[in-house]
């Protein structure tokens, strides 16, 4: 099954813009193992919520917002979808990723939804 993995982290003042050295070869170390396992499938950071727009369209009109669109300090800073064959799993590989320790790290399952 698939899931996605969300990192949250506080993009207030973009407080976690600068990943450390140390920090980065350990994700990139997590990347080549879990890419070299079959586990990740593709993931990416995320640019600040700040530069985003929030597009709706209602009654046939198109609205367009800078976002984000959450009255909220945490945002979405990245993300990985990865396989695994149930969420026990992919908790497990969530919790080695190296900022579980520094951001909220969202295991959700993706859905069979056609698309």
């Amino acid at each position: 099954m698939k899931y996605m993995l969300m990192f949250w982290d506080d993009d207030s003042a973009e407080a976690g813009a600068e990943v450390d050295a140390a920090t980065l070869t350990a994700i990139r170390s997590w990347v080549d193992e879990m890419t070299s396992r079959g586990i990740r499938l593709h993931g990416s950071a995320l640019s600040y919520a700040s530069e985003a727009a929030i597009v709706r369209v209602r009654n046939g009109e198109m609205l367009i917002s800078d976002g984000p669109y959450a009255e909220t300090k945490e945002q979405v800073g990245g993300y990985d979808v990865i396989e695994c064959a149930d969420l026990d799993a992919a908790i497990k590989v969530a919790a080695a990723h190296p900022l579980a320790s520094m951001a909220t790290v969202e295991v959700r399952p993706m859905s069979d939804f056609p698309g």
